[in-house]
């Protein structure tokens, strides 16, 4: 059972970044998913969530109307598009999933609060 963030990098200001989520040997067809980041000396931050149906998706106000969260059932796979990239997104990008909270007034954000938190991938935005 694995769940592994992929796609990260360096990218500078006002770029673009796709940020895609794996797992394997489970199905996330019926939770949650998440994208959470953590920066170097800043609280984690869940960014963005969306819910299993994939109906509604919801994002923080620091990447709202920048990052766009996506799921593909049939790949299992989730993803983040990142558009208009500052530096004060650089960060490690998490995705995990579980029957867990996914609102317009509550995010997950902790890794118990999650069933699967698979490894991070890097962002740097930076010129």
């Amino acid at each position: 059972v694995q769940l592994q963030a992929f796609g990260g990098g360096l990218v500078q200001p006002g770029g673009s970044l796709r940020l895609s989520c794996a797992v394997s040997g489970f199905t996330m067809d019926y939770w949650s998913i998440g994208w959470i980041r953590q920066a170097p000396g800043k609280e984690r931050e869940a960014v963005s969530c969306i819910t299993s149906s994939g109906g509604s998706t919801f994002y923080s106000a620091s990447v709202k109307g920048r990052f766009t969260i996506s799921r593909d059932f049939a790949e299992n796979m989730a993803y983040l598009q990142m558009d208009s990239l500052t530096p004060e997104d650089t960060a490690v990008y998490y995705c995990a999933t579980g029957p867990t909270r996914c609102s317009y007034y509550y995010m997950a954000v902790e890794e118990y609060e999650y069933d699967y938190w698979g490894q991070g991938t890097q962002v740097t935005v930076s010129s």
